[in-house]
C-alpha cells in the first residue's frame, strides 16, 4: 500500500486575510444596522404615556418664528399630553439654527403661551442644537429641580435614540410619539427617516452603555 500524497498547503496571502476580514466587519456591520432599523420601527410605534414631572418636546425648525409642521405636531402633541394631566409642566428644547435670531425653544414657547398655557407650566431650554445636547440640557434643568420622571416627545423615528439619551443622562423616561407630524403621513418620506436613524442607534448606544452622564444622581 502506498501513502495517500498529501496536499501541499499555502499560507494565505497578505490580501486574502485583508479581504476575509473586510468581508466579516461588513457582515456584522449589516446585520447591526438591520437589528438597529428593526428596533427603530418597532420602538417607533410605542406610546408610553404615563404621569411624570415634565413632557419634554426635541426641537424641529422654525421659520420666522413659527414653527415648521413638523415642530407644531409635536407642540400640538405635548399639549395635548398636558391638557390630560399627564404633567404639571412642559419643556421645549432648541437652539439657534443656522441663519436664524431665535432660537426654536423660543418659538415653542410663545406657541405654546399664545394656546393658554400658563407661564409656569412652559420651561425654555434653548442651549443645545442636537438631540444630545438638548437632552443634556434638560437633564441638568431637571437635576437642579430635583425632577426625573419626564415624557419624551418627538416623531415616532425619534423615540429610541430618544431612550438611550434618556438611558445616558439617567432620566426616568417614557416615549410618546407625535400622531401627526407630516414626516409620518408620507410613508416614503418616513421609510427614509427611519433608515437615517438606524445608522444613529450603534453610537447613540455606545454614548448610553459606556459614557454616561456623571453629573445627574441616580435614583430608583
Amino acid at each position: 500500500m502506498t501513502a495517500e500524497r498529501r496536499q501541499p498547503t499555502f499560507p494565505r496571502s497578505p490580501f486574502q486575510t485583508l479581504r476575509r476580514i473586510i468581508v466579516l466587519i461588513l457582515l456584522a456591520a449589516a446585520i447591526i444596522y438591520t437589528v438597529a432599523l428593526v428596533l427603530v420601527l418597532a420602538v417607533s410605534q410605542q406610546d408610553q404615556r404615563l404621569p411624570a414631572d415634565a413632557i419634554v418636546v426635541l426641537g424641529a425648525a422654525q421659520y420666522n418664528g413659527r414653527p415648521s409642521p413638523v415642530f407644531r405636531a409635536r407642540l400640538d402633541h405635548a399639549l395635548q399630553l398636558y391638557r390630560e394631566g399627564l404633567a404639571p409642566r412642559i419643556v421645549v428644547t432648541g437652539g439657534v439654527g443656522r441663519g436664524d435670531t431665535t432660537s426654536e425653544a423660543s418659538v415653542a414657547q410663545h406657541y405654546l403661551l399664545t394656546r393658554k398655557v400658563p407661564p409656569s407650566a412652559v420651561v425654555a431650554q434653548p442651549q443645545g442644537r442636537s438631540t444630545q445636547a438638548s437632552m443634556t440640557a434638560v437633564a441638568a434643568w431637571l437635576a437642579a429641580a430635583r425632577l426625573k420622571r419626564v415624557i419624551l416627545v418627538s416623531d415616532p423615528f425619534h423615540m429610541l435614540r430618544l431612550r438611550l439619551e434618556a438611558q445616558r443622562t439617567h432620566l426616568v423616561a417614557y416615549t410618546s410619539p407625535t400622531e401627526s407630524s407630516p414626516i409620518s403621513d408620507n410613508p416614503v418620506l418616513e421609510l427614509r427617516y427611519l433608515a437615517a436613524e438606524a445608522l444613529k442607534i450603534p453610537i447613540a448606544w455606545v454614548r448610553a452603555t459606556l459614557s454616561p452622564l456623571t453629573s445627574h444622581p441616580s435614583g430608583p
